[in-house]
């Protein structure tokens, strides 16, 4: 092939069409040359250095070249890992703004850019690394490609839905996990993009009540070489390797990634739903010292991932995945506010979930919450108006900062997943934590003027056990994984119901099928933004594995072959969902004061002991068993609706027994009700109105189980 490159333009980064050929410009102010390298249909590659420079950006316009062209690049340099510098032109290069990239990192060619790379049953060198001498191989055949673009595509009058936080429920799904299984389907779209565009798939998440999708992550990833060398891969594809580009695996068609993903979108939308995407800017898949040169650290490693001031040659790591991304370079905060925004623009996504968000907050070595990444977003008229949501810790020293991120952002509450985790396995001392996250967690998001909606209320996620194991696993099983079951949490807080692993006790599997009610109940029952794993809706098991995120197989895919155990936990949790979103007392817009709000005849809301008395402090420093009680008052919601008139719900008394036995619950008096009827009682697998109640009357509380009352005044 013979091309003319044209000085061209140094903006915008990436490869960008035109109607006679494609403009390409990357960073890099430490590379003293680039290379252009196209690949023709065989594989062949041309050259083409780049001439001109740029404000550090290295640019040309390659004339007569069309979307779909399969390109890379090359940087030339100094290679001295003491001085932070991995230039080797030897190794071929993803463009960190490709919008489409093709291939595999294959571990079997040198893609390493220094002698002796162990490349663990893979082939290569016996030799000892020696990470000061540049490997003189190419690793062409061994890097992905990245592909043109042509950005067009008929949106069809698209429109976000804008679902308000306080309505928001989220469902937390991995692409190919949710259709890879699903009969209903025709097998090429199982498991792709249009697989879960599907109307199957799309229908299960509306009669499910679901607003908001929240997909595993869907960049480009790339395999670490420790777990390709196992003959496995990053299913959950949390291991980065280009922030612009779908990843190709789920896509049924070669190289249609990105209208695929953009249909599938569209579909989403159509119904109602929102789409929020799990991004990991906190490192990549090039991993640490000894990983592989396959994009950012041959373009620039200086710039784009953090040192250590007094020894270069090493990664500071606060991912456990042996690098950070270095945010306080102005070149990567632009890598990741450019990927952002293309995203929320050209992709049409509606929000983010940021994979261990504090190390994008980390300016020296603390977390600050005033830090540059914040300080952008927060400024920038389309990400400060998207969904943001933060996994709000590291592995780095003060990592945990659950409560700390900034106005704009809702958190994953990892403190109502404990609690509530730990009041469900009957611990009395999970109460007093419980009335904070029940309410919406007051105590971490209130000081700084965030809402009920800024805690992301969570059980189960990907990482951890699915909620049908967190029933019937008190220990992982995770030999799959290949680790020796060393990998995953050995804290997790379940309990097995008397039974470890599959039962036929009749007895376990109904404490089961009701544990697992409680915990969606509990779910819907709280203040804040509740979010469900893909599959607890219908009783996924990975059979112990709590950390299954090499498991392309059985175990990670949904089964969707429901028995009448299964289709009944799907059914009631439809309804949960569905009597939520019929109750504003449910999804305040501000936290509970324990007043009468507004005029209100009642408090908006008051704690109750089971022996019927309001919760006094001695109650909560030392309550007697993992029981609690609280009733909300419909008529002091403090919320007007967008005509300016006062919203009014009905008033609900909930009532939660953790305990491992029956606690009698005197309900409240004449002073709080006439009458209180029967809602919602998790003994059953439906909801109830068979069941009333006088004031103050008894009512057995059952072990295990929870009871919701509507109030009546006559």
């Amino acid at each position: 092939m013979t091309f003319t490159l044209r000085p061209g333009l140094h903006a915008p980064l990436g490869a960008t069409a035109f109607a006679d050929g494609i403009n390409f410009a990357v960073f890099s102010e430490c590379a003293t040359g680039m290379d252009l390298c196209l690949f023709d249909e065989h594989g062949r590659e041309t050259r083409i250095p780049f001439r001109e420079r740029t404000m550090n950006i290295w640019h040309g316009f390659a004339v007569g070249v069309k979307p779909g062209q399969r390109y890379g690049l090359r940087a030339y340099g100094l290679y001295n890992p003491a001085l932070g510098q991995r230039f080797n032109p030897n190794k071929l290069l993803v463009d960190p703004y490709a919008r489409a990239i093709e291939g595999t990192v294959d571990y079997r060619e040198p893609v390493f850019g220094y002698m002796g790379a162990p490349v663990r049953g893979l082939g290569g060198t016996n030799d000892p690394p020696n990470f000061h001498v540049l490997d003189p191989r190419d690793s062409a055949h061994g890097v992905p490609k990245g592909i043109v673009v042509d950005d067009a595509f008929d949106w069809e009058g698209d429109c976000p839905p804008r679902v308000p936080w306080a309505d928001t429920v989220l469902y937390e799904a991995h692409v190919k996990s949710i259709s890879k299984l699903n009969d209903a389907l025709p097998p090429e779209l199982r498991g792709t993009y249009l697989g879960l565009a599907s109307e199957p798939v799309v229908e299960h998440l509306v009669r499910l009540g679901v607003t908001t999708v929240e997909l595993l992550p869907i960049h480009e990833h790339m395999d670490e070489w420790s777990i390709a060398a196992r003959g496995m891969q990053n299913y959950w594809g949390y291991s980065t390797l280009g922030f612009f580009a779908p990843d190709h695996r789920y896509s049924s068609k070669p190289g249609a990634q990105v209208v695929e993903f953009k249909t599938m979108v569209k579909a989403l939308h159509a119904r109602g739903i929102e789409v929020v995407l799990d991004v990991v800017y906190n490192h990549t898949g090039e991993g640490g010292d000894d990983g592989p040169t396959v994009s950012l650290r041959g373009l620039d490693n200086a710039a784009y991932y953090r040192l250590f001031a007094n020894d270069r040659a090493h990664y500071e790591d606060y991912t456990g995945c042996g690098n950070s991304l270095n945010m306080l370079h102005p070149q990567t905060l632009k890598l990741v506010m450019d990927s952002l925004r293309y995203w929320a623009t050209t992709m049409h996504v509606d929000g983010f979930r940021f994979d261990l968000a504090s190390t994008l907050a980390r300016e020296t070595m603390a977390v600050d919450k005033m830090s540059a990444f914040f300080d952008i977003i927060h400024q920038d008229p389309i990400l400060s108006n998207v969904k943001l949501i933060a996994e709000p810790w590291d592995l780095g020293q003060g990592g945990y900062q659950v409560g700390n991120f900034p106005v704009l952002w809702t958190e994953w509450n990892g403190r109502y997943r404990d609690a509530v985790r730990r009041f469900w396995i009957g611990q009395a001392s999970a109460v007093s934590d419980m009335g904070y996250r029940l309410t919406g967690s007051s105590d971490l998001y209130e000081d700084d003027g965030r809402r009920p909606a800024a805690s992301i209320n969570f059980v189960t996620a990907h990482d951890g056990f699915t909620l049908r194991d967190l029933v019937s696993y008190e220990r992982k099983q995770n030999e799959a994984n290949g680790e020796g079951n060393r990998d995953g949490w050995d804290d997790n807080l379940s309990w097995n119901c008397g039974v470890e692993g599959d039962s036929n006790l009749s007895a376990v599997e109904a404490l089961r099928c009701r544990q697992q009610r409680n915990f969606v109940a509990t779910l819907m029952l709280s203040q804040g933004v509740p979010m469900l794993t893909s599959g607890d809706e219908i009783g996924k098991t990975q059979h112990g594995n709590n950390n299954a995120f090499v498991q392309d197989s059985p175990i990670s895919w949904l089964d969707w072959r429901l028995d009448e155990s299964r289709q009944r936990l799907l059914s009631f949790t439809r309804q949960l969902i569905a009597f939520r979103a019929r109750h504003p007392v449910f999804r305040r817009h501000r936290f509970l004061r324990g007043e009468c709000v507004g005029g209100s005849e009642l408090k908006d809301i008051t704690w109750f002991h089971p022996e019927g008395r309001e919760m006094t402090a001695l109650d909560w420093e030392k309550p007697a068993c993992a029981t609690i009680g609280f009733l909300l008052s419909g008529d002091a919601l403090d919320w007007r609706d967008a005509m300016g008139e006062a919203v009014i719900d009905d008033s609900f008394l909930v009532l939660f027994n953790g305990a491992r036995s029956d606690i009698p619950f005197v309900l409240p008096g004449k002073e709080w009700a006439f009458r209180w009827k029967m809602r919602i009682d998790t003994r059953l697998d439906t909801m109830s109105e068979d069941g009333e109640f006088v004031a103050g009357a008894t009512a057995l509380l059952r072990a295990s189980s929870v009871m919701v009352l509507e109030r009546f005044t006559k």
